[in-house]
């Protein structure tokens, strides 16, 4: 490495697309910036020493009111295109949940409010979240 070789510095999260099984999504508005106010998927830093489905599921219950065990929580991708985030470099491991329809939800942490969006009629979200949804919804090709 030469002296003019700087390295990135690269912040690590986890987010949590919720849908119930009549195709709604959960989503909370951000209570800070960047983005502050609009809609994003339930979600936030990896603490030390915590996996990123931990990270999860803990994000999901402080924002949302949303318990979920580790193991329902399914890998759907990692995001790390360099400008996801106003922020700097964000890398996201990113989650999915189903649940019944009528799942209480309840604001808390850094979310003003927590809402069920119809999959159909989403509102302008922050970030890549529009893009993760669709990886978590749409079907594939995969095995």
């Amino acid at each position: 490495m030469t002296e003019t070789e700087t390295f990135e510095t690269i912040r690590f999260t986890a987010d949590v697309v919720v849908t119930t099984t009549d195709g709604y999504v959960l989503l909370i508005e951000r209570g800070w910036d960047p983005h502050q106010g609009q809609w994003a998927l339930p979600g936030g830093h990896v603490d030390p020493g915590e996996t990123s489905r931990a990270a999860a599921a803990r994000e999901l219950a402080e924002e949302a009111g949303v318990h979920a065990a580790l193991e329902e929580l399914d890998q759907v991708g990692v995001f790390d295109a360099p400008d996801r985030d106003p922020r700097g470099r964000y890398v996201t491991v990113a989650y999915q949940l189903t649940v019944l329809p009528g799942t209480t939800i309840e604001p808390g942490d850094d979310a003003v409010r927590a809402q069920w969006w119809p999959l159909s009629d989403l509102p302008p979200l922050a970030f890549d979240h529009a893009d993760i949804i669709r990886a978590a919804t749409e079907p594939t090709d995969r095995p």
